[in-house]
């Protein structure tokens, strides 16, 4: 990966300026696979291949590089996420946060909880938890550390109102959400 593009360029800048990440290696792999993302419109890892500028002369090669990123436990998603959607919404501060908390599950086998910020009428992915669970009905024990965690990060901005479906209808989300002074 020597040669780059311009949108790699601004990537690679965004991601490090956002980033305290101990490998460069990393974030230059991140910024190639959005780069390759953005220009292909796909998810499909085998689609990025013309996109990305790299010495590898066989597809597999450059496969096999997102698969090992893919399943690196030293990349720590959030540590370089997070401060990209806080950095997105620095200046929301004298504005309403809407938040988005909603589950989906996958394969009827995994459920996924996740809190969105809701931002041009698009949910951007926040926090995530992933359970082996049979349904999209949780517990609220099951997603209270991310509720906290969501309070802490957006301790600065003091009009948030959290969205959700039925199927967050509990008295310990009510209460919660009166102790927290969270619409």
């Amino acid at each position: 990966m020597s040669t780059s593009t311009p949108l790699y360029n601004q990537l690679l800048s965004l991601l490090s300026q956002h980033s305290r990440y101990r490998d460069w290696r990393h974030l230059k792999a991140l910024a190639w696979m959005v780069n390759a993302l953005i220009c292909s419109g796909k998810i499909n890892l085998s689609e990025w291949e013309s996109y990305v500028v790299s010495r590898a002369t066989k597809a597999q090669s450059i496969e096999r590089r997102w698969q090992r990123f893919v399943h690196n436990r030293r990349i720590k998603v959030r540590s370089l996420y997070i401060p990209l959607v806080m950095a997105a919404i620095h200046d929301w501060t004298h504005q309403r946060v809407y938040l988005a908390l909603d589950t989906t599950m996958l394969w009827n086998r995994y459920c996924i909880i996740h809190i969105s910020v809701v931002c041009g009428g698009r949910a951007v992915p926040f926090l995530w938890k992933v359970l082996t669970h049979k349904s999209s009905t949780v517990a609220f024990r099951e997603y209270k550390l991310m509720l906290r965690l969501a309070q802490q990060l957006l301790s600065n901005y003091p009009d948030v109102m959290l969205l959700a479906d039925r199927g967050f209808a509990n008295h310990q989300l009510i209460r919660w959400l009166q102790n927290s002074n969270w619409h």
